[in-house]
């Protein structure tokens, strides 16, 4: 009895543990899961908010790069307005001027010909009185008792003769005299108008010679550049146009300038720096990028439309020739859209072909 008291007082209580520790493992393995999936949607949720932040950083710099250009060509413009207005108010003047002379040359010819109806007049009243002597010298005779009256009369119509000569004589002088300034006036006129036309000639003629200068420059630079791109597909010549074709330097709905497209514009960029470098400094030229897409329309939360990716493909490419050297003050980005297509159709080899940049070197 004693023995089967014993083997009742120890109790085996390792069943027991070993399900309480099972139980804790199953606890921190519940645990460590939870941890596991809290950590994986913080890193989705930051990894969104990164991509969120770097697109809008972009979106910014875009914006920023636009802005930037927008008042450059603004402060330009401003300068080219001020030009003109100096211009237009030089013109203004010098044709008020003119106008001046000849109102008062205008002014002249009425003065002379009011003088001249006066000589007339009185040269009618100096016939009348001269008639008038006549007819009293023919009537002397017929009365001796009027001869008194008859001399008194011809002697004031000879005074008053004389005065009336006296008087046309000095009008005959003033008629000379405003001739006189009437023909000076006159010769300084025809003779501005002479100086007048020549400067315009000779502006034309220097206005022709750039234009013309800017002309050899350009079969010049587009020489160069057909000796380069040879027959490359997608690459082509179109009279005072270089055309790149969208496909080899940007991905579909895309800015950014690919690893190809960087070799190709950066060949193309070293002929550009050489050849402008040789313009002469008077010559106000400018390499104007136009960015061009197809007709099917694009919403994204980067570019709402088709001009918002056409003027940011060229703005790539404008920044990319200035960091190969190319002048900043030479270059300019424009975006035309879907709006200025050289294929009408709707297959997709017209709309490949509407998908382009176009570099065209001009005049500012």
């Amino acid at each position: 009895m004693a023995q089967a008291a014993r083997r009742r007082g120890n109790v085996n209580v390792w069943p027991g543990f070993v399900d309480a520790l099972a139980s804790l493992l199953l606890v921190i393995i519940f645990v460590l899961l939870v941890f596991v999936l809290t950590q994986f949607y913080l890193g989705e949720v930051l990894s969104g908010r990164e991509q969120t932040i770097t697109r809008l950083s972009r979106q910014l710099n875009a914006l920023t790069d636009m802005l930037d250009i927008e008042r450059s060509n603004n402060a330009e413009l401003k300068v080219n307005i001020g030009h003109l207005t100096d211009q237009l108010a030089a013109s203004t003047a010098e044709r008020d001027k003119l106008q001046a002379q000849v109102g008062q040359a205008e002014a002249d010819r009425q003065r002379v010909a009011m003088l001249q109806n006066d000589v007339d007049a009185l040269q009618a009243l100096k016939a009348e009185l001269e008639k008038k002597v006549a007819d009293l010298g023919a009537q002397a005779g017929e009365a001796q008792g009027q001869l008194a009256q008859e001399k008194q009369l011809s002697a004031e119509a000879r005074a008053q003769a004389a005065l009336l000569n006296q008087q046309l004589e000095a009008m005959r002088q003033e008629i000379a005299k405003l001739n006189a300034a009437l023909e000076a006036s006159e010769t300084q006129t025809t003779q501005q108008k002479v100086e007048i036309a020549d400067l315009g000639k000779r502006l034309n003629a220097a206005l022709a010679s750039k234009v013309e200068e800017l002309e050899r420059y350009r079969s010049e630079f587009f020489g160069r550049l057909r000796q380069i791109i040879g027959d490359r597909p997608g690459i082509r010549v179109e009279g005072d146009r270089f055309v790149f074709q969208s496909e080899l330097l940007f991905a579909s709905g895309s800015a950014d300038i690919g690893t190809d497209g960087q070799a190709q514009l950066a060949q193309l960029a070293q002929t550009l720096v050489e050849v402008t470098k040789q313009i002469p400094a008077d010559i106000n030229w400018v390499l104007r990028i136009d960015g061009h897409t197809d007709k099917v329309p694009i919403s994204t939360q980067q570019f709402p439309s088709n001009w918002e990716l056409s003027t940011a493909r060229a703005v790539s490419v404008v920044k990319f020739l200035v960091a190969q050297g190319l002048p900043a003050e030479h270059l300019a980005a424009a975006g035309f859209g879907e709006f200025q297509p050289i294929a009408k159709g709707d297959d997709p080899a017209s709309l490949a072909k509407n998908r382009r940049i176009e570099i065209r070197l001009d005049q500012r």
